[in-house]
């Protein structure tokens, strides 16, 4: 007699997890997040770890929370996946300032972001035939 269960976003095979208020800029994240796109799993949290970027640990931690979904919540084997999709939406921006030359303000923008992962299991059975 309990509520209904919340129909799924994502389709059987696959899992996703949102990190919000980033404090990095839409530009900037989006780099990392197109480092990572299509690649497998493993792959893409090793090129995250040896990223120079400093964002870059934010995205791995948002990539470990949904291969951590797609393995508690769904049942899909971690072996198998890719991360299928990876985008990048814009949050608020903090507006400061500073006083500059002759009376004027110059503004500082501090932009968030926030990030959506979505990993996919897929089969591999191309080259497989040995």
């Amino acid at each position: 007699m309990g509520k209904e269960q919340n129909p799924r976003r994502v389709a059987d095979n696959e899992a996703q997890a949102i990190s919000r208020m980033l404090r990095t800029s839409p530009q900037k994240l989006n780099l990392v997040a197109a480092m990572i796109r299509g690649k497998k799993v493993d792959k893409a949290l090793a090129d995250l770890t040896f990223s120079k970027r400093r964002i870059a640990g934010d995205v791995k931690k948002c990539l470990q929370s949904a291969i951590a979904n797609a393995e508690n919540n769904h049942n899909l084997d971690v072996d198998s996946l890719i991360v299928a999709e990876a985008w990048v939406g814009k949050n608020l921006v903090m507006k400061r300032g500073r006083p500059r030359a002759r009376g004027r303000y110059g503004k500082i923008m501090k932009p968030f972001s926030e990030l959506t992962i979505k990993v996919r299991q897929v089969e591999e059975t191309v080259g497989e035939q040995a």
